[in-house]
């Protein structure tokens, strides 16, 4: 008999299961965080860290959802969270009317800009292009 021919019984025996509370999530975190630390782990080891990751991120996922945003909300954050102004993103906008009307809306980013500000603050050129409105994909 396979050792998922009882899936219940292994769960019993402690077998790790769906993560529904922050005391869970901690247990968790702490026995990831423990397995991570060593130098050489087994398969089964690494196959418990994949676990744990996926049972983490499950949870994480369904309680705290990332809010999807405006590339240009993303960049006033990161303004923000590196304490810039408008002018501090001359180098990679151009002007600084244009990182005003960037800004304000008024203009685009362009391809060169999305790849200076991925570069600049260290995130997926992604987060800086708009998401396509779901009704712009009709067929003609």
């Amino acid at each position: 008999m396979t050792p998922l021919a009882n899936p219940a019984r292994m769960i019993e025996k402690g077998a790790p299961r769906v993560i529904r509370n922050e005391e869970e999530l901690d247990q968790y975190a702490e026995a990831l965080f423990r397995l991570t630390a060593k130098e050489d782990p087994t398969a089964s080891e690494l196959q418990a860290i994949e676990l744990l990751t996926l049972l983490v991120e499950q949870y994480e996922d369904r309680m705290h959802p990332i809010p999807t945003a405006t590339p240009i909300e993303v960049l006033r954050y990161l303004m923000d969270k590196h304490s810039l102004k408008q002018k501090d993103l001359v180098p990679e906008l151009g002007s600084e009317s244009n990182v005003s009307q960037i800004l304000s809306g008024n203009r685009n980013l362009t391809l060169p800009h999305i790849h200076a500000l991925a570069a600049r603050f260290s995130v997926p050129a992604s987060a800086f292009v708009p998401s396509a409105p779901t009704n712009s994909l009709r067929s003609a």
